[in-house]
């Protein structure tokens, strides 16, 4: 019998674990994961950002956890000598019309405490950007990178060495209670547990399910595909570029990323996923892809936005298109300088109504506790998130 288990060995449900048997050291903690290795959907495919936090409303979940996340992470590569670099980004602004868009996004900054933050313009893009157009940008030099990859495998080892548990392929099917707590039924056996806390990204909302939880927020799978530049044209990004964000548009938009194997990500697109691994084009769960497709949420969405979605999807398919996309933050930018990259499958929680749940969101009573929404900047976020997590379950749970 376990006194608490985590359902999902990604970042969150592995920083989550760990925050609970630091605090409460004689707890018996399970780690749950469908998969054979630990961060294999969204931690594994993310593009590597420590974002600042600059994006997010103040007082959200967000911007809170983001920013208390970016500096908990820091001390942790710190002591566990993982290297990450503090890059710098450039949010850019390509016309007139992104400038009152760009401020918003400075006062935003402001209220959030954001370091170092500086205004620029053209020149100023240009001086930390030789290849970079743009009429001005916010410079935040407090964005950074790393391999999230190195972090989840630290966090592992931290939980075998404080005694818990870490169970691969121990797919969830079914959750009943108990007299004691909580039956799981898994593809690798049955597991009793006091408590349960679902971390389960691309599965939060059938998790949420088994435990009685609603329908919505529902998991939309959103792919996205980049680009990877050549070795030889790598010297045409020197930092992280991002776009200012378009109210037209549901999600952020493609951007330039370096990552600390020295390779340069471009992207990502977003279009709507066929499966909830769908991590490929030609990738096709026929049940998945109904469901989606007939999820109200979605077909509002759809409606909103038809000529952005036809637009991600062209570009996805047409790979002359999606460059000539990104040179308008790169002019000198050519079919023949990108390869093609990896993708990812963004788990985004929708609403019925068609809309995106834009924070992160927290549910569950009694003996569980589930994580439905958390997208980017879930991973810059996850030490905050789980002491959050952990706060919340120490006085749900009587821990």
């Amino acid at each position: 019998m376990y006194d608490v288990t985590v359902v999902g060995a990604g970042i969150v449900g592995l920083a989550t674990a760990r925050e609970l048997l630091a605090r409460h050291p004689r707890l018996r903690v399970a780690v749950l994961d469908k998969e054979r290795t630990i961060g294999k959907h969204q931690t594994g495919h993310n593009s590597g950002v420590i974002h600042s936090g600059i994006y997010y409303a103040p007082g959200t979940l967000k911007a809170r956890l983001c920013i208390d996340g970016r500096h908990k992470l820091w001390s942790y590569c710190d002591s566990k000598g993982i290297e990450y670099r503090a890059i710098g980004k450039l949010i850019v602004a390509l016309t007139e019309d992104e400038l009152p868009r760009l401020n918003v996004l400075w006062e935003r900054g402001i209220a959030n405490g954001i370091e170092g933050l500086k205004m620029l313009d053209g020149a100023g893009i240009l001086a930390r950007e030789p290849n970079c157009a743009g009429i001005g940008a916010i410079f935040s030099p407090a964005t950074g990178i790393v391999d999230y990859g190195a972090v989840a495998s630290a966090l592992a080892e931290d939980i075998r060495t404080m005694q818990g548990e870490i169970l691969p392929e121990h797919a969830v099917t079914a959750i009943a209670p108990t007299a004691e707590g909580l039956e799981v039924k898994t593809g690798g056996g049955t597991v009793h547990s006091r408590a349960l806390i679902g971390c389960a990204g691309l599965y939060a909302d059938r998790l949420a399910q088994m435990t009685g939880g609603a329908r919505d927020p529902k998991i939309v799978p959103f792919r996205g595909d980049y680009l990877i530049l050549k070795p030889e044209s790598r010297h045409l990004i020197q930092g992280n570029i991002y776009p200012v964000p378009d109210p037209a548009f549901p999600f952020l938009g493609a951007h330039f990323t370096p990552r600390m194997n020295g390779d340069v990500w471009l992207g990502p697109n977003a279009v709507l996923a066929f499966a909830r691994e769908g991590y490929t084009f030609g990738t096709i769960n026929g049940a998945e892809v109904l469901e989606t497709l007939t999820y109200p949420g979605l077909i509002r969405l759809a409606l909103k936005y038809p000529a952005v979605a036809a637009g991600e999807m062209y570009r996805d398919l047409v790979r002359g298109a999606y460059v000539e996309w990104l040179r308008r933050y790169v002019p000198r930018l050519r079919n023949e300088d990108v390869l093609s990259g990896p993708s990812g499958v963004r788990a985004q929680a929708m609403n019925a109504d068609g809309t995106l749940a834009d924070d992160f969101v927290f549910e569950g009573s009694g003996r569980v506790l589930h994580v439905r929404n958390a997208p980017s900047p879930a991973a810059t976020a996850s030490l905050a998130i789980a002491a959050h997590i952990a706060t919340r379950a120490s006085e749900q749970f009587g821990l």
